[in-house]
């Protein structure tokens, strides 16, 4: 099975659905051999986001955001506070004002 290449119309990035792996405690797009992930680890009522991958074919196309915004999304159905560890993550929150209120 080959993993599709970036730029295909039939598996663009931008057409992800986000899944939510709580198995792994991990939010993941793309495809299952190599997928876009978000980790996270739960304690009580806190969830710290501390690392976000991105496959090199898939970068600078949106894929963290979409990430982000449905960890970040759950965080809030889900009544938690977050601690983003992850770089990445603590910038995207920075950025936006509306997600500043999990922090």
């Amino acid at each position: 099975m080959s993993v599709p290449r970036a730029g295909q119309a039939d598996d663009s990035p931008r057409q992800w659905t986000v899944r939510h792996n709580r198995q792994n405690t991990r939010f993941e797009a793309g495809t299952s051999r190599n997928p876009a992930h978000l980790d996270y680890l739960l304690a009580g009522d806190l969830l710290e986001i501390y690392h976000t991958e991105v496959p090199v074919d898939y970068r600078s196309q949106g894929v963290a955001e979409k990430l982000t915004r449905a960890a970040l999304d759950w965080a809030r159905e889900s009544g938690y506070k977050v601690l983003a560890t992850c770089s990445y993550v603590d910038a995207f929150i920075t950025r936006h004002k509306e997600y500043q209120d999990l922090l």
